[in-house]
């Protein structure tokens, strides 16, 4: 009798041990409750992203709104300190544009973003410039166009990079492979860079020109798609890259259907079947004041809006988004906001940051689409 309760106890030990160290080579973690044992996820590498944040025109020097950097500061504090008291903080933080108002000439455009920079440093307003996470600034259609009264239109803004670059080069990668020749000056702000397994591919999408037709890239101040298709090929052929995102200021997509105009991608037809065919998991954008999460295809490629960041607009509510990359090879999506006050510069009571949206960013058919509420 003693010899058979001996054989099974070391018979259950043999299991247990075998089954943890299966998990362990898995990196799992096994939590035992009582009988139970389930396998948790980890999250192995975040990122988070947003846009525009900045005021409207009659709220540029209303105090509620906004200091000299002409941000919406009530909102934007909010984002900062969410995103730095995660448990899980972000390893990068992805500003898609429209940081400031500007969209006027190249003196308030120095101003506005020398005055974001400060904001963005000053440990009173946040702490996240001393966070350890990586600030990615992205330039959007206030930072590099003007917008002509007259006309009712917008146009490059002549000057409008070297102002960029005067404040926001340290928030650039400086690993990052970029355009060379003749072309890098006016295309600085498009670049790609890796971290933790993941290729990275940044565009400027406010050179503002119409759809290419021929030659995809070469004239002076057309968005570089050729380099871009280039360094997305490239990726999708590394062994070292395990996923593909894509961001810039401007949508290819907007409520589900193409966009060439002033909404969206102003490069016509040709980006996003490269995005579908070389496995890029989302276009990761901002510039309509919504937030919006689809699956164009159908399959494939996500399109992401992060564009309620603080701007007034479309968008139920104010927030960030985040991705993480989980142990288990999963692509976690969460957007987490609060509701817009009234106006909308201004916060309520008793309304706090939760999540909004959550997702597996799965390439066959979501099973979770995202319902406006």
């Amino acid at each position: 009798m003693i010899n058979t309760k001996i054989f099974v106890v070391t018979a259950l030990l043999t299991v247990i041990i075998t089954f943890s160290s299966c998990n362990k080579q898995n990196n799992r973690k096994i939590i035992t409750d009582e009988n139970i044992e389930v396998v948790k996820d980890s999250v192995l590498f975040s990122f988070s992203f947003v846009g525009c944040n900045r005021v409207q025109y009659g709220d540029w020097h209303n105090d509620n709104a906004t200091n000299a950097s002409t941000a919406n500061l009530s909102v934007l504090k909010r984002i900062f300190d969410d995103v730095t008291s995660l448990k899980q903080k972000p390893s990068l933080f992805f500003f898609l544009g429209d940081l400031v108002l500007a969209e006027s000439d190249t003196i308030n455009l120095d101003k506005q973003l020398k005055a974001w920079v400060e904001l963005y440093e000053n440990k009173a307003f946040s702490t996240i410039s001393d966070s350890g996470i990586e600030l990615v600034a992205v330039p959007g259609n206030h930072e590099m166009l003007f917008y002509n009264t007259k006309d009712d239109k917008e146009y490059p803004l002549i000057g409008s990079t070297p102002v960029w670059m005067k404040y926001m080069k340290p928030y650039i990668p400086a690993d990052r492979n970029q355009i060379t020749g003749k072309d890098s000056l006016i295309n600085q702000m498009t670049f790609s860079f890796e971290r933790n397994n993941i290729g990275f591919v940044v565009m400027n999408t406010d050179t503002y020109n119409p759809p290419t037709k021929g030659q995809l890239y070469g004239f002076e101040g057309l968005i570089p798609t050729q380099w871009i298709i280039d360094q997305i090929t490239q990726y999708k052929q590394n062994p070292d890259i395990d996923h593909i995102f894509v961001l810039g200021h401007k949508p290819y997509y907007v409520d589900g259907k193409p966009e060439t105009g002033h909404k969206g991608f102003p490069e016509g037809p040709v980006l996003w079947p490269e995005l579908q065919k070389n496995g890029v998991v989302a276009m990761l954008s901002a510039h309509v004041h919504d937030y919006q999460r689809m699956q164009p295809n159908g399959t494939g490629t996500y399109q992401i809006i992060a564009g309620n960041g603080g701007s007034d607009g479309k968008a139920a509510f104010f927030g960030y988004s985040m991705i993480n990359i989980m142990s288990s090879g999963k692509i976690q999506f969460i957007s987490r906001g609060f509701d817009k006050g009234n106006p909308y510069y201004q916060d309520v009571p008793a309304n706090p940051m939760k999540v909004k949206d959550s997702t597996i960013l799965s390439w066959s058919k979501n099973g979770s689409p995202y319902q406006d509420n």
